[in-house]
């Protein structure tokens, strides 16, 4: 049984690895495969009664992990300049407008529906309102790098305020001047215990002789996230800044504090520090999709009750971040179809507390949507027949010097 069962693990994740190197020419992303393999490995357990122990309490483990890596893994892509201005504050507004205008818009309808307070309606539905990085993130390896910045950026963003705005919504039975007072102090609490953690990671990386170096400083990063979490800081805000600062170090040298390290050592470092995170990133991620995958009832995906409430969302999803991207002049097609829900949904939507569970957003609506979207990514990305494609930028704007920095152009 034991060997059966590595030989299963090994045979899934070469397949996934597969998945990888083939999506730029298939332009069908690696999650949809891998959550279709995991779904038909469910059917065969069944057919053959092979008995296969509870499950579900691994994925919140393994799908906290998987978002720490894949955050992590992104935001050392994301170097700072002038010339990244307009793409910061455009996905920062793309992560965070229309999650504010969905999330109010289907709580509003939610509540009225189900006679529910707009409260409980309202952390029902953030989970759906959130585009998962875990998806976004490796689908836009297809696209150019100025493209695939921007979707970086953006759906980083959104899995932050995501949670942020989750566990603000939930862990609050008011909301007057002293609640709002105390979550910009959680804000700033978590930005100081963001810098000291980048100083002590920082000199880890710089000051470890150890052959084994990189694992024990991904712990570390793990279990500074786990405290925040249990303190309800915003502790993806410190993993993104973390990246960020691995990301920039370069900008950072007349910086005092950065200067007590040898920043071409560190740099070193840090690329060798980015390949591993991205080798755990893949590893996780693969073992998350499986797993969800394998999770998934084939009565949940029919389900003819939640599939309006599926397709209307998604229509509403889509309608809303075509009308921001018109507004931003984001001329980029692609990117429109770049709005998928998954980890970070799937996280969220288990992490409801019983008492605030309705009937109406379910498990099957959940995963339809995450399945739809995904779907609606693909086509997406299918119509995107170069990898290089197109930076998206305003007409108006004179053409840059630089292709690959000019997302934000």
């Amino acid at each position: 049984m034991t060997t059966s069962i590595i030989i299963t693990l090994c045979v899934l994740i070469l397949i996934s690895y597969i998945f990888d190197l083939t999506s730029a020419r298939t332009k069908i992303p690696s999650v949809i495969l891998l959550l279709l393999i995991g779904w038909l490995l469910r059917q065969i357990a069944i057919q053959f009664n092979i008995n296969v122990p509870d499950l579900t309490e691994a994925l919140p483990v393994i799908g906290t992990i998987g978002l720490i890596l894949i955050v992590l893994e992104g935001s050392m892509d994301l170097e700072l300049n002038r010339s990244k201005k307009k793409v910061v504050i455009h996905s920062t507004l793309m992560a965070f407008l229309p999650m504010l205008i969905l999330g109010a818009g289907l709580a509003i309808i939610v509540q009225n529906v189900t006679d529910v307070s707009f409260k409980t309606a309202l952390i029902n539905v953030i989970p759906l309102c959130v585009i998962s990085s875990a998806i976004a993130i490796p689908s836009a390896q297809l696209l150019s790098k100025a493209n695939r910045e921007l979707v970086t950026y953006e759906s980083s963003l959104s899995d932050i305020i995501g949670v942020v705005i989750f566990n603000f919504v939930a862990l609050n039975d008011s909301f007057g001047w002293l609640t709002f007072g105390n979550f910009f102090l959680q804000i700033l609490i978590t930005l100081a215990i963001s810098f000291v953690g980048i100083m002590g990671l920082s000199v880890l990386l710089h000051s470890i002789t150890h052959h084994v170096k990189f694992v024990p400083i991904i712990m570390l990063i793990i279990l500074l996230y786990a405290i925040t979490k249990i303190l309800h800081l915003p502790g993806l805000i410190f993993i993104m800044l973390f990246g960020i600062f691995l990301a920039n170090l370069e900008l950072l040298r007349k910086v005092k504090w950065v200067k007590v390290f040898h920043i071409e050592s560190l740099k070193k470092e840090h690329l060798r520090f980015k390949e591993i995170v991205a080798e755990g990133s893949f590893l996780i991620r693969t073992l998350f999709f499986l797993l969800f995958g394998f999770m998934i009832e084939t009565e949940d995906l029919l389900d003819t009750e939640s599939l309006p409430w599926a397709m209307a969302i998604t229509a509403a999803i889509f309608i809303i971040r075509l009308a921001f991207m018109k507004l931003l002049k984001i001329t980029e097609k692609s990117i429109l179809f770049i709005a998928p829900r998954g980890l970070i949904t799937i996280l969220l939507f288990l992490s409801i507390a019983q008492s605030d569970k309705i009937g109406l957003i379910s498990t099957s609506l959940v995963i339809q949507i995450v399945i739809i979207t995904a779907l609606f990514m693909m086509f997406g990305l299918m119509q995107n027949k170069k990898t290089k494609a197109k930076p998206h930028e305003t007409p108006a704007e004179p053409k840059p010097e630089e292709p690959a920095g000019n997302a934000a152009q």
